[in-house]
C-alpha cells in the first residue's frame, strides 16, 4: 500500500485530486500549506507527494525544496496553474518528479501516480 500525502490550501483541489486516486489502494493524508505538508512528510513518510505550488506562507516551492533536503529520493509530483517554462524548470531543478498542471484530469493523474509509484519502487528497492 502506497502513503500519499497531498499539499494544497485549497480543499477544493484536494477533494478532486483525492476522488481521482484509487482508495483501496492508498493511505492519504493531507496538509493545506507548505510548513504543514513539511511536518507531515517527516512523520507520515510519504510514498509519493502530490504538491501545490501556490500557497500562503511557506509556498510549494520552498517546501519542495526541504522535503527534497529531508529525502533526496522523495517522490514528488507538482500540481500548478503556473505552467511557465521557468516555473516548470525551477520545480526540476529542485527535484520535483513531473508537473501537473491544474486542475489535473483523473486519467492524468491515474498515469502519472503509476510512474511515481514505479520510480519509488525503485529508490526504495
Amino acid at each position: 500500500m502506497a502513503r500519499i500525502l497531498i499539499v494544497d490550501d485549497s480543499i477544493v483541489a484536494r477533494m478532486s485530486l483525492r476522488s481521482c486516486l484509487p482508495k483501496e489502494l492508498h493511505e492519504l493524508a493531507e496538509a493545506a500549506d507548505g510548513a504543514g505538508g513539511v511536518a507531515l512528510f517527516n512523520s507520515f513518510v510519504p510514498t509519493l507527494t502530490f504538491l501545490d505550488l501556490t500557497m500562503p506562507g511557506m509556498d510549494g516551492a520552498q517546501a519542495l525544496k526541504e522535503m527534497k533536503q529531508i529525502r533526496p529520493d522523495a517522490v514528488i509530483i507538482i500540481l500548478t496553474a503556473d505552467i511557465q517554462k521557468r516555473t516548470i524548470d525551477m520545480v526540476n531543478e529542485l527535484g520535483a518528479f513531473t508537473v501537473l498542471k491544474k486542475p489535473p484530469q483523473k486519467q492524468e493523474v491515474l498515469s502519472v501516480l503509476e510512474q511515481a509509484l514505479q520510480a519509488a519502487g525503485a529508490n526504495n528497492g
